[in-house]
């Protein structure tokens, strides 16, 4: 996917054009400079191009603020990733020294610059606009970022300057991304599956980088790998590189296919753990969940049962996820991972014929209706799945806003059970005969 950085000094909106841009007030706004030190991430669209867009904080060279210098390297590296860059000003304070000096930071990148003057909300504005010229971008765009005036065509021109997205060959095929946090194991046990040492492996948590694709081929089973860097808690995440590697998971975990959620035996299912899990989770992402480690945990006959439980407990509600012991350092159960893990990529990918869904729900659900709302009784009539990506199903009734969550969850329950979805999550919704 393409990447769009928003870049200049402190102040000029850019949070606030951002947050525009993605649809959600994620990047916080204020008043008072500054406020923006990481870069935010996030996903948005425009005449059917997606790409995504990083918020950067404000550009200041030469400043004795111990996080000035940081935001400085914060932007150079967003600078260095972006495919297109927006370089936002104010026009209420006209052209300035450290407008002239980002200005000077973008004429040396071989990438295409637009020079946006925000905050132009009326006709006067727009004519203080002009002295932007001085900073030798070339044209510039006028646009008021808090009420959006000015942005349709900022974004027609932006799409028309991404670079084409290749067709790449593997697309096609599944993606099983190896996620977990720092030392779990991951790219030992891509190198275990593999048969060689492609990744290189250290005690030293943080060793892999970057989100690496591998073409697996072997025994009747063809897709690519994804091995990623370890996801640490964002408090603890100190160094760029991280940070970016710690990115690159995540959109790794929003573009996969199935999870493989590594997890160290000797540390459990932490709260960092719970994290990645629940992320793909609610990307309705394939889950499995992998005990790496295994072979140093002392056990007895109750040790895996054991263990089983406590993961269940901290994934409630959603437990329909297998969980394999494995160890990548002497080869353990290592297949029997990626045989689980296709066959969930193939509860994912699941069809229900309509006709047999209904022939085996509707006596269900006559059986046991929802409870009556306000002496008014829900009648379900028909249900399908809808045409998705990953299971979602559709039932349809007279009154679905008196459905509650506790027969939602019936609804699934009995779709598991009667149904193979193993480590896939599943929406259920009600919607108006």
């Amino acid at each position: 996917m393409s990447i769009v950085a928003i870049v200049g000094r402190p102040n000029v909106g850019k949070s606030t054009f951002f947050n525009r841009l993605i649809q959600r007030r994620e990047a916080i706004v204020d008043a008072v400079s500054g406020v923006t030190r990481d870069r935010h991430y996030g996903k948005t669209d425009w005449n059917g191009k997606e790409f995504s867009v990083i918020d950067t904080g404000g550009y200041v060279l030469g400043s004795d603020d111990v996080f000035e210098a940081e935001i400085d390297k914060q932007v150079e590296l967003a600078i260095e990733e972006a495919d297109v860059i927006l370089f936002l000003v104010d026009v209420e304070a006209g052209v300035t020294g450290m407008d002239e000096d980002v200005a000077s930071l973008l004429r040396r990148v071989n990438k295409p610059v637009f020079l946006v003057v925000n905050k132009v909300d009326n006709a006067m504005r727009e004519e203080n606009a002009v002295e932007f010229y001085s900073l030798g971008l070339g044209n510039y765009y006028t646009i008021a970022s808090i009420s959006g005036s000015g942005t349709g065509d900022l974004l027609d021109a932006l799409v028309e300057a991404l670079p084409e997205e290749e067709a790449a060959e593997e697309s096609i095929l599944p993606r099983f991304a190896v996620v977990g946090r720092p030392n779990a194991g991951k790219s030992s046990f891509i190198n275990a599956l593999i048969g060689e040492n492609r990744y290189i492996v250290t005690d030293i948590a943080g060793t892999t980088r970057d989100s690496i694709d591998t073409r697996y081929n072997r025994f009747g089973f063809e897709f690519n790998l994804v091995d990623t860097a370890g996801i640490r808690r964002k408090a603890k995440v100190k160094e760029d590189l991280e940070f970016y590697s710690v990115m690159r998971s995540v959109r790794a975990i929003e573009h996969c296919d199935v999870c493989l959620v590594v997890l160290d035996a000797t540390r459990g299912f932490d709260g960092q753990v719970q994290n990645i899990f629940w992320l793909a989770e609610r990307n309705r992402k394939g889950i499995v969940i992998l005990v790496n480690k295994w072979d140093l945990v002392e056990k007895d006959h109750k040790s895996t049962r054991e263990f089983e439980k406590a993961i269940m407990e901290q994934m409630e509600p959603f437990t329909d996820v297998p969980i394999v012991f494995i160890s990548a350092l002497t080869k353990q159960r290592v297949y029997k991972a990626i045989e689980t893990a296709v066959q969930v990529y193939e509860n994912r990918s699941k069809r229900i014929k309509t006709s047999e869904l209904n022939d085996l729900m509707l006596p269900l659900i006559e059986a046991y209706p929802p409870p009556a709302n306000k002496g008014k009784y829900i009648k379900i009539k028909y249900c399908m799945q809808l045409p998705t990506p990953h299971p979602q199903f559709a039932f349809f009734c007279n009154l679905p806003q008196y459905v509650k969550e506790p027969y939602k969850r019936f609804i699934e329950n009995k779709l598991r059970e009667n149904f193979d979805f193993k480590g896939v999550p599943i929406a259920v919704y009600f919607r108006k005969k």
